[in-house]
């Protein structure tokens, strides 16, 4: 079965919210804001599999969807970043966005990638927000969310 075109949705994965703690010890009566930040949501990226020549695969995949970022800890700890989502398409496909029209791209060459979806920020932790008026924060950003995106994939014929 030759497979030339596929609609598939896009949900890159959100950051992590940030942490509210503060730093409570014996030897320290006013310890202050020591929350972390949160990790980055994970990018949907798009690579060229020269071993590929169909779009198969995407007969069966209607939506991907990212992973999210790890929240922020206590002890200043920061979240662990996503691990990006690499999807393998064939050489010769053209990547368009199905509300504008736009063609993303058209990848061409071998082993070569695009990020497609970018995934959100992670939110600051309260000890980011600490200022000599402030000292000791009481709030922290939540995670910025992923893009979405709706995508055509066009395979088009190399000669």
């Amino acid at each position: 079965m030759f497979v030339d075109e596929a609609v598939v949705e896009l949900f890159a994965g959100n950051g992590g919210n940030g942490c509210k703690a503060f730093r409570r010890e014996k030897g320290e009566p006013m310890g202050g804001p020591f929350g972390g930040n949160g990790g980055r949501g994970s990018n949907i990226v798009f690579k060229v599999d020269t071993g590929l020549n169909t779009l198969v695969d995407f007969k069966y995949i209607k939506f991907v969807k990212g992973e999210r970022g790890e929240n922020g800890l206590g002890k200043g700890m920061h979240g662990k970043n996503a691990e990006d989502v690499v999807i393998k398409v064939p050489l010769g496909t053209v990547i368009t966005d199905v509300n504008t029209g736009l063609i993303i791209a058209d990848l061409t060459k071998a082993d070569e990638e695009i990020i497609v979806a970018t995934g959100g920020r992670g939110g600051r932790g309260n000890i980011a927000f600490a200022t000599r008026t402030n000292p000791a924060p009481d709030f922290a950003e939540n995670g910025e969310p992923g893009e979405y995106r709706k995508i055509k994939l066009e395979l088009k014929l190399m000669a």
